[in-house]
């Protein structure tokens, strides 16, 4: 039996022919499982500005949840954002 060897590509050149309809199937062996891509959800590049402090602290709680800084600004964000939309429960009267 011969062997067959698959032709090695790199995964930028591979996106490149995916990007322009090219049949890109040849370079993948067939034993994963097709996985549903996550819903779009519309997003926008904004640019912040912030001061060298709270990069320095933004950055030390990257490094010890060893995520990017960018993962650790978003979901601060969305933690105030959801904490402020929680409606305050009453106080228990002592």
């Amino acid at each position: 039996m011969k062997n067959i060897r698959k032709k090695k590509i790199t995964a930028d050149a591979m996106a490149e022919r995916a990007d322009r309809g090219e049949d890109v199937t040849q370079f993948f062996a067939g034993k994963g499982k097709m996985m549903p891509g996550l819903p779009r959800q519309d997003a926008q590049r904004v640019n912040i500005d912030f001061t060298c402090a709270v990069l320095e602290e933004l950055d030390a709680e990257a490094k010890r949840l060893n995520v990017s800084r960018q993962a650790v600004i978003k979901t601060m964000i969305r933690d105030v954002l959801d904490r402020k939309a929680r409606p305050r429960g009453r106080r228990k009267a002592s």
